[in-house]
């Protein structure tokens, strides 16, 4: 049952996690990993936590973590891309972590996470988990449920996921095109269950389909 205590509790909790950066903590942001080619990369094996066979993106890769305290940490960087459809045919577009689509986020139903968003795009953004189910702060609706992530600055999303599903992620900002220019990624949560756990779990692949609106 709900309280005034709870409430205020909760509410620190989430304005804590949503809060920015300091220089002094972003001196211990987990790497930026980078990924420029479109081939199928092989997923990260879980390198701690409750084990999973993981999601194998075709043509694209997963986003490698790390644990703090029991606390799954990703690292996401929105930034401009050039992104190659075919031989001599390369496009500039915006992107996640040097690709677009960006990277695989996966963890595990009940998970902890924090992930830290960068934004080198030459605008203000936000990030929105879409159809993950996480507190209205972390929800990354700018404008809306938090102010935008100002140009060079970072931002810090932290929830546990209540849900598992397939999912995707995009940025989220009224008037703008980034999500149209190639700002969307998977988001895999795996039902914390023996039939999906462990090493005789079966592997599953993840394709995803975008829409881009660029000019040509």
């Amino acid at each position: 049952m709900s309280n005034r205590r709870n409430f205020f509790r909760t509410a620190g909790a989430v304005a804590l996690g949503a809060s920015a950066v300091s220089r002094v903590a972003a001196a211990s942001l987990p790497e930026a990993v980078v990924q420029s080619s479109a081939a199928t990369q092989p997923p990260p094996p879980p390198p701690s936590g409750r084990p999973f066979n993981p999601v194998i993106t075709l043509n694209g890769w997963s986003l490698p973590r790390r644990t703090t305290r029991g606390v799954k940490e990703f690292h996401l960087v929105c930034e401009p891309v050039v992104r190659e459809f075919a031989p001599g045919m390369k496009v500039n577009m915006w992107g996640f972590n040097g690709s677009s689509p960006g990277p695989t986020i996966e963890a595990v139903e009940g998970d902890r996470i924090r992930i830290f968003v960068t934004n080198k795009l030459p605008e203000p953004t936000a990030i929105h988990w879409h159809g993950i189910l996480l507190p209205s702060g972390m929800d990354g609706v700018s404008g809306l449920t938090q102010p935008p992530i100002p140009v060079g600055k970072t931002f810090v999303y932290e929830f546990t996921l209540l849900r598992p599903g397939s999912h995707f992620y995009h940025t989220h900002r009224t008037n703008s095109c980034s999500s149209r220019s190639g700002c969307t990624g998977a988001w895999s949560c795996i039902r914390r269950t023996r039939s999906s756990c462990g090493s005789t779990g079966t592997s599953c692949s993840c394709w995803p389909r975008t829409t881009w609106s660029r000019a040509p």
